[in-house]
């Protein structure tokens, strides 16, 4: 049977029942190896190795479930779990791409993907080129004939640009480019960018994903073909998710649909009220009149716009720091998504990696703090963000 609704896709879609105990739960299958058998004999020699259940780091029937669960939600052909973003990112790159090979991003991308592409990816010979993503005439006219891909995230970290995804794409066709799109802020809950025809989508499965900030974890979904590539690297590589780990995720995404409603509307009502403050000199929120690209936002984002909120404080870095030192329920701390409210700031934490000047370049300006809306009760959420703001000194 195909479910159809969000919720029932999380908590039902990729299910494993064990015939031998009937267990509700998936099992966690804490295995690093399989009995073979004449049935997984024939699958190696005919090169169907992922098919059959061999060894752990290749494949694991409680990371199957995982991934059965994400291809639904994302609607994708297939899908692989990885021990991280950054792993499921990494592979996904160079499944792709060769020494001599160039792809094009942007400046505003979470810093270890930044990293990724402009401090390790040439030591490989491999070029990039970063551009506004918002701007579609930069984009296509970076394109080089040795350009192989597009890489962008379908809202921004952490400047919460969106992403004009039926014009990338348009693009990509145009120039023979494979589209990967993170999209980690947004989730298939508010938006699904295989829909427009983008060929992989990944994931910090970490955040809203699971949800419950107790596990490191990463996804790809897209085309089967671009999916078993990115599973040789992954095999290669070692950055397989372990069972133990597919288990908690499994769990976290069975109450996704039901935090992703919490998420979005927790950040609409935060957004809407730090934008009256006195004390906030900017609110970037896709849900607010004020945004730049309010247009294409409505246009893209019909169910919600996450619980992620940016917003630049008056008084710089300093009045940052002093503001999240006053929180008593919001707590600080890198990573975002998870159930419980998080602020940091990225010039020390998702961005410290960079230059000053790299982060310049990409808009991060004194004072930029990035919070994360947690599932807890908007109202306490405002009242613990109104009494920290007026204990700030340095303005």
């Amino acid at each position: 049977m195909e479910y159809k609704g969000m919720s029932t896709i999380s908590v039902h879609s990729g299910e494993y029942i064990d015939e031998a105990v009937r267990a509700v739960v998936t099992p966690i299958f804490q295995s690093s190896t399989f009995l073979l058998s004449d049935k997984e004999y024939e699958r190696i020699l005919e090169g169907k190795t992922r098919q059959a259940n061999i060894y752990t780091r290749e494949g694991n029937p409680t990371r199957r479930a995982v991934e059965e669960k994400m291809k639904a939600l994302e609607r994708g052909e297939d899908a692989l779990s990885f021990s991280s973003g950054m792993a499921a990112i990494a592979a996904s790159l160079l499944s792709i791409l060769k020494k001599g090979d160039h792809l094009i991003s942007t400046f505003d991308l979470y810093g270890g993907s930044s990293v990724l592409i402009n401090r390790d990816l040439p030591s490989l010979g491999i070029e990039s080129t970063l551009v506004n993503s918002t701007d579609l005439e930069e984009i296509e006219s970076s394109i080089r004939p040795n350009t192989k891909l597009f890489f962008f995230e379908s809202l921004s970290n952490p400047l919460l640009k969106i992403l004009d995804l039926p014009k990338i794409v348009e693009i990509a066709r145009e120039h023979n480019l494979i589209t990967i799109i993170d999209n980690t802020f947004l989730t298939p809950y508010n938006l699904r960018p295989l829909e427009y025809g983008v060929d992989l989508v990944v994931h910090s499965a970490t955040k809203y994903l699971n949800g419950h900030s107790d596990i490191i974890a990463g996804v790809v979904v897209g085309k089967k073909f671009l999916i078993d590539r990115i599973w040789e690297k992954m095999v290669r590589f070692g950055g397989s998710m372990d069972p133990h780990q597919a288990f908690l995720l499994e769990r976290g995404l069975k109450t996704f649909s039901l935090r992703m409603q919490r998420h979005n509307e927790n950040g609409r009502r935060i957004a809407e009220y730090l934008e009256r403050h006195p004390r906030i000199k900017r609110v970037i929120y896709p849900g607010l009149d004020s945004y730049p690209q309010r247009k294409l936002a409505k246009h893209l984002l019909k169910k919600g716009c996450s619980g992620m909120v940016s917003f630049e404080i008056k008084g710089g870095d300093e009045a940052g720091l002093e503001f999240m030192k006053n929180l008593k329920i919001i707590r600080q701390a890198t990573s975002l998504g998870g159930v419980e409210s998080l602020v940091s700031m990225p010039f020390n934490t998702s961005h410290a990696d960079l230059s000053e000047e790299e982060r310049r370049r990409m808009g991060i300006n004194k004072g930029l703090v990035r919070l994360s809306c947690g599932i807890e009760d908007a109202e306490d959420l405002i009242e613990d963000i109104d009494q920290a703001l007026s204990r700030v000194s340095r303005w």
